[in-house]
């Protein structure tokens, strides 16, 4: 499902796999990826996604991934030595319109969280997966970083607060010891949010 030549649909030609394709016209107000049966193949409702059997797979790179690692045995279209992305933490001026775009985003992506763990104790079911392990530390420290009230999302709120209570997870989040105390981690993200607030905003007025 997805709209015209995505990037996973290129990766389908040059692996050469047989495919069925569903296109959705997301210039129309129809709001096709926003339906219930859409819903089931990607809860968070955007495009591309892929059925592959009954597995279910979405997000570009993503879907990519998942189909090199399955498929490309002769490595024909794996980079051999894919470049990092580099992303710098603190530059010179902030964007405010960055920063506002990108807190809503997550905010909207916590809600998809949220549906999900309203009906499932975890991501994945009943049971706690690598969904969850990955998807935890994404949302651990959501207010002390963005300033984001887990309050308003209480289903995933619980999830994080459980799943956080883990020995395992508390030996992880510890490796390596930072010997901080959570109230010295807090005045370090306020002074973090400090320094940006006092960059010149690089946005155009």
């Amino acid at each position: 499902m997805a709209s015209k030549h995505p990037s996973p649909l290129r990766s389908l030609v040059c692996l050469r796999l047989p495919y069925k394709a569903k296109g959705i016209d997301i210039s129309s107000n129809s709001n096709t990826q926003k339906e219930e049966w859409f819903l089931k193949i990607n809860p968070n409702g955007r495009i591309p996604a892929l059925l592959d059997g009954s597995l279910r797979v979405f997000e570009s790179g993503a879907i990519m991934t998942y189909l090199v690692d399955k498929y490309d045995t002769d490595r024909k279209v794996r980079a051999d030595n894919p470049p990092s992305n580099h992303f710098r933490l603190f530059a010179n001026t902030r964007s405010d319109y960055a920063i506002r775009r990108f807190v809503n985003e997550t905010k909207r992506l916590y809600s998809v969280l949220e549906s999900r763990l309203k009906e499932s104790p975890y991501l994945a079911g009943e049971k706690y997966t690598i969904a969850d392990i990955a998807s935890f530390a994404w949302v651990r420290n959501a207010d002390m970083c963005l300033e984001i009230d887990l309050s308003e999302f209480p289903a995933l709120k619980r999830w994080v607060e459980e799943i956080d209570k883990r020995a395992a997870v508390q030996k992880g989040v510890n490796v390596p010891r930072s010997g901080w105390t959570p109230e010295q981690k807090a005045e370090y993200f306020r002074n973090c949010r400090a320094k940006v607030d006092a960059m010149t905003t690089s946005d155009q007025h």
